[in-house]
């Protein structure tokens, strides 16, 4: 508080006092919500399972519980990815001609126009910044991201692979009820 000692109008000073008070209190029920959340998320039976997974603390745990719910609601990996915000978006603008007064299909293939925007944002950070940690860090994930990296890829691509892969991990590991492996991390083809 020795920052507000060095204010010199007395309106200036007050608000700033009213501020800091309203800060504290903030921190103090932020604190709470915390550990009601924890507790919350330690009751659900996913909990255990996607701790296991390197860089899914507590936190990002208790998040993905309360955000997805259930895993049953995406089929496949791809399907968690366009909601997460992972996800390729395609458009093709030429995706009819006509010929002869009648629309036909374009044989041409839609081309990626990059990540999807409209998804959910808070997944998408969970998943991203559990990458971003990864990266550094000598944990299976870590071995991943920098294997991506000696293969050539760009770091913020190899950042969307890792994020990806986090997903496809969790989805797994939910759906099935099965301990985390490092071998899930080999690469494989883009199947589902």
């Amino acid at each position: 508080m020795d920052r507000i000692e060095q204010l010199t109008q007395a309106g200036v000073r007050r608000r700033a006092e009213q501020l800091y008070s309203q800060f504290d209190s903030l921190r103090q029920l932020r604190r709470e919500m915390r550990r009601e959340m924890l507790a919350e998320s330690r009751k659900h039976p996913a909990n255990e399972l996607l701790r296991q997974i390197p860089r899914l603390g507590p936190i990002r745990v208790a998040l993905l519980i309360a955000l997805i719910q259930t895993p049953h609601r995406f089929r496949t990996k791809r399907q968690l990815w366009a909601y997460c915000g992972l996800g390729l978006h395609t458009r093709a603008s030429g995706e009819y001609s006509f010929r002869e007064g009648q629309p036909r299909h374009s044989k041409r293939a839609a081309a990626p126009r990059g990540l999807d925007v409209n998804h959910n944002h808070d997944l998408k950070n969970l998943f991203k910044s559990a990458a971003t940690h990864a990266g550094p860090s000598g944990d299976a994930l870590g071995v991943f991201y920098q294997e991506l990296l000696t293969q050539g890829m760009k770091p913020a691509m190899a950042r969307l692979t890792l994020a990806r892969k986090i997903a496809a991990i969790t989805l797994k590991i939910w759906k099935k009820g099965e301990r985390f492996n490092p071998e899930h991390l080999k690469r494989q083809a883009a199947s589902a």
